[in-house]
């Protein structure tokens, strides 16, 4: 059975590579019910650095709307050269909070 696919990033996910379920819409904000994709960790992890977790249940709770974030872009097509394993740590400045 091949390895499933990171929805972000379109790299295979080994079953040996860190990965978490990402709520579309969090659970703080409604979604605790709602639909999970599995993803890479470090995908997720650069998604809860890029945006709130009300921008992600206001204007991010598809997998389309997160790909046409300007940084998750730039984030996606770094990421893609990578090897499907591969972990860091999140790269770049995290989002200002208030």
């Amino acid at each position: 059975m091949p390895d499933p696919i990171c929805p972000l990033c379109g790299r295979p996910i080994p079953p040996d590579a860190r990965q978490s379920l990402h709520h579309l819409v969090p659970r703080l904000k409604g979604g605790r019910r709602g639909d999970t994709v599995c993803l890479h960790d470090i995908c997720h992890r650069e998604i809860h650095a890029t945006l709130t977790e009300s921008e992600l249940a206001r204007d991010y709770s598809t997998v389309e709307a997160l790909r046409a974030h300007p940084r998750l872009a730039r984030f996606i097509a770094w990421v893609r050269k990578r090897p499907p394993g591969f972990t860091s740590r999140v790269p770049g400045k995290r989002r200002n909070r208030r």
